[in-house]
């Protein structure tokens, strides 16, 4: 069950820009620091080949949607949001998954910032991506809460990128434009608006270090102040988890260099590439056949370099295994 998230410090006197620039001005230094983890791991992704580059992003996608559901007291494992995605579909809460499916699209890219409607996909009428229920403002009153929103979004233009993310998230609650326990709407658009201007991320990753700020309360600088820290913290765990990754590639080419041929490495280029992978992916990015990709996803699994994530015999899936993980 999603739990009520409770905020007795939010109040009009917190949302004030002034106190916001203050903060800033007060906290350049992690606020620095922040921007240049962020920085960093924008310039870590760039400098990979855009199938490799959009893994990366893919991966964290997935990692940051767990982080958030949990947050919001849904726990759905990333593997099983993967599994999802891929249509290999397991026994899951369906209001988890509806917002996991959201979530990765949204971190995707999908849906502009400045049309809240469509941010959260709800011009689809029953078909509505998120279904809101009770707590929902709807119609004409939604209406006025999202053109609030954005107006006094827009009058702290001038702050850092960053420090209005962490304003964004207190002035949604504010707007009363999700329902109270929905934590993953308002940190996805947090998420996406510190990542305006990068080359190759769609959002900032807070991963684990968000849950302590996307339900925060406090004074301004110290929400400010917990904000920036996570994103330091999610910024370094994210290029940890790309150096794993290329770490895991390199070692999976020299554990298969004895098996003849060139196939184990383009096996290998592929699992790099993608969270997850189903023997016909494999053979689609590979150039070889699904039976000669399922024979080497079976030796590779054997040797200890991949593992299978699936037992189902319909539909199996295959996963890098950096570290023995």
């Amino acid at each position: 069950m999603p739990r009520t998230v409770a905020h007795p410090q939010d109040t009009a006197d917190s949302a004030d820009p002034t106190a916001w620039q203050a903060a800033q001005a007060a906290l350049a230094v992690p606020l620095a620091e922040a921007a240049a983890a962020l920085g960093r791991l924008d310039a870590t992704l760039a400098a990979l080949d855009p199938a490799a580059a959009h893994g990366a992003v893919t991966r964290l996608a997935l990692a940051e949607t767990e982080a958030m559901l949990w947050a919001g007291g849904l726990v759905l494992p990333r593997e099983e949001i993967g599994r999802d995605a891929l249509d290999a579909r397991a026994a899951s809460d369906p209001e988890a998954m509806r917002l996991a499916r959201w979530a990765l699209r949204r971190l995707g890219g999908q849906g502009a910032l400045t049309d809240l409607p469509a941010f959260l996909g709800l011009h689809r009428g029953a078909g509505a991506e998120i279904e809101g229920g009770a707590a929902r403002l709807r119609g004409p009153d939604f209406a006025r809460g999202a053109a609030d929103y954005l107006a006094r979004l827009g009058a702290a233009a001038e702050l850092h990128p960053l420090v209005q993310g962490c304003l964004a998230g207190l002035l949604w609650r504010q707007a009363e434009l999700s329902p109270p326990d929905r934590v993953i709407e308002p940190a996805v658009y947090a998420g996406r608006l510190m990542a305006e201007g990068c080359e190759r991320l769609r959002f900032a990753p807070l991963g684990s270090a968000g849950r302590r700020v996307w339900t925060a309360s406090g004074t301004v600088d110290a929400r400010l102040a917990g904000h920036l820290a996570a994103i330091s913290a999610g910024a370094r765990a994210a290029r940890d988890e790309i150096r794993r990754l290329a770490s895991w590639a390199a070692e999976a080419r020299q554990a298969t260099a004895g098996i003849r041929g060139g196939n184990a490495g383009r096996v290998i280029a592929v699992l790099a590439a993608r969270p997850l992978v189903s023997a016909e992916d494999v053979a689609a990015g590979a150039g070889i056949s699904r039976m000669t990709a399922e024979r080497m996803l079976n030796r590779m699994t054997a040797m200890g370099v991949i593992r299978e994530i699936t037992g189902a015999a319909r539909f199996r899936l295959w996963r890098a295994n950096p570290a023995g993980r």
